[in-house]
């Protein structure tokens, strides 16, 4: 049976890193229903090359 609803997946991708110069980047996918947060999200979430925890945002 197909999955219903207005739950979609999205990338986040940190907002500190490219600030740093260093190379790569650090995205996590995860879902969302587009019905209770119409808005983009914004988790702190764990980057390895950083190695701390850093803000990460929802891209297009």
């Amino acid at each position: 049976m197909a999955k219903k609803g207005n739950r979609i997946q999205v990338i986040l991708e940190c907002t500190e890193h490219k600030e740093s110069g260093k190379p790569g980047t650090s995205r996590y996918i995860t879902t969302k229903n587009k019905k209770n947060t119409p808005d983009r999200m914004e988790l702190k979430k764990f980057n390895p090359i950083l190695k701390k925890m850093t803000v990460h945002k929802e891209i297009k």
